[in-house]
């Protein structure tokens, strides 16, 4: 660590494996964030995850019926009184 204008800077943790070392000094070259600012996980991978979370709680409710949805309810009460 180093002061600089009264702040101490920290040196940035480079990766050991030599690609992703690369990768990372092309992304710092270019301004772009790496994969591990995702948690080491596929960007394209993230989208597709996303897209799926925010339309499966709607098709799993339209699919279930009414009965279906006051049991899990009942459960998810019964689960979260019992927990204290």
């Amino acid at each position: 660590m180093r002061a600089v204008g009264g702040c101490v800077a920290t040196k940035k943790k480079r990766p050991v494996d030599i690609n992703s070392l690369a990768a990372s000094i092309v992304a710092d070259a270019i301004g772009e964030g790496t994969a591990e600012d995702l948690g080491g996980k596929d960007p394209a991978a993230v989208a597709l995850g996303r897209k799926g979370g925010l339309k499966g709680g709607k098709a799993r409710a339209a699919k279930l019926s009414k009965r279906q949805r006051e049991e899990i309810a009942t459960k998810a009460a019964k689960a979260r009184w019992q927990k204290k």
